[in-house]
Order: C-alpha cells, then structure tokens, then sequence
C-alpha cells in the first residue's frame, strides 16, 4: 500500500493534533490523497508512505508548508495496480496538515497528520505521476455550541471511551477533550464508530454540528451506550 491510515486497522492513533494556522480561503490545485477513511476536521491520520506520487507529495508539502486533501475513495485502490479499476473519489474532502514525519529507512515515511478544514473539489486533474490534484473550496468551520441536556449523554459516553482508549495507551485527542463543543464531540463518534464509509462522509459534511451529533447519539442509543 502507498498508505496505512487510520480506522482501517493499519495504524494506532497515538496523539492529537495542535491547533494551526487557518486554511486559506481557497487553494489552487490541492494536492489530493484517495483512501479508504473519511477524515474529520480534528481527527488523526496517521501514515505509511511509500508510493512514489505520494512522497514527492509530502516532499512538496514540507517544502512549502502546504497541505494536501484526502478524499475518500468510491472505487479503486489506493495503490495503483496493472489492471486495477481507475480511481473515484468523493466529491468533498478534509485538508490534512503534516505534524510529524519520520524516515525509518529509504523511501519509506511515517506521517502524523490531523484534518483541518473541510473541502469541495472542483476540476480534479492527474498528473503524470498519478497524484491527482485539484482547486478546492473551503467550507465554513463548524460553530462552537454545546451538546446540551439532550446529547449530554453522548459527550459524557464519549469521556467514558476516551478513558478506556487512554488505559490502553491510545489517545484521540491532546490536552483536555472538547466535550462542550457538539460538533467535536459527533466528529469523534464519527471516527469511533463502526459505519459504513459513505455514512461517514455524509455526516462529516453536514453543516449543523448539533444534527451530526443527534443522529450520532441515535446510533449509540441503538447500540445501548446512551440511555436514558
């Protein structure tokens, strides 16, 4: 593989993003990366990269400072093979900032990421080299509301799972949890739960924080972990 993100059962997350600097308004021709997970502004990537595209990418990104886009991937593989189906992508994405990068051995690199601002494409394009590429715009960041009475029980089963992930050396998140921010709260669930990709592509995109989080807490009210 030329990636080995997270939720797919390759990678650990290890720790949480810092904030950064905000996105640009909009960015020509954003370097894009397909893959099997939705990412979520907040959220870890954590990354094995191998394929020739993608570290001239990352190269590129730590020369300028940039970042590139992941998208989710309808069809296709995140490799490309002889004889493989051509690449489809979801139409939206997540910016994701490199905070780390480590070089084990030639040609290999391991990435820290965290996703940043949310994204529709426009034109993608590939070059050459295969690394698609296109002019994207942002979308806005989510408000700060709180979860209130009704999804308190959401956020405070988030703290319980949080707990239990940082027992076994896991953690989703640095410095103290945003557990009064309903939109942080949904896009963890989000990366916690077991759903289907295109569920998780669609919530990522809803612009109501507080509608995210109610259909997450009606998920986890049909799998018992919120009662009452």
């Amino acid at each position: 593989m030329s990636a080995d993100p997270a939720g797919n059962g390759h990678a650990t997350r290890s720790e949480a993003p810092s904030p950064g600097p905000a996105a640009p308004a909009d960015q020509t021709a954003l370097p894009l990366f397909p893959l099997n997970t939705v990412l979520y502004p907040g959220g870890l990537l954590p990354l094995k990269i191998f394929e020739a595209r993608y570290l001239d990418m990352v190269g590129e990104c730590l020369r300028t400072g940039s970042s590139f886009g992941v998208v989710a991937l309808r069809e296709g593989l995140e490799v490309r093979r002889p004889g493989a189906a051509a690449e489809t992508f979801e139409h939206a994405g997540v910016l994701a900032r490199v905070d780390d990068v480590d070089a084990p051995q030639p040609n290999i690199l391991l990435l820290r990421c965290s996703g940043t601002r949310r994204f529709t494409l426009d034109a993608p394009r590939q070059d050459s080299d295969g690394l698609w590429r296109a002019d994207v715009h942002f979308l806005p960041e989510d408000a700060t509301v709180p979860p209130g009475e009704e999804f308190q029980g959401a956020a405070n089963a988030l703290a319980r799972a949080l707990e239990a992930l940082e027992s076994q050396g896991m953690h989703l998140c640095e410095g103290e949890p945003k557990l009064d921010d309903a939109g942080w709260v949904a896009n963890r669930w989000c990366e916690l739960l077991p759903l289907p990709l295109s569920a998780r592509q669609k919530l990522m995109l809803l612009s109501d924080p507080l509608m995210r989080l109610r259909l997450v807490d009606d998920v986890l009210r049909q799998r018992g972990l919120v009662t009452g």
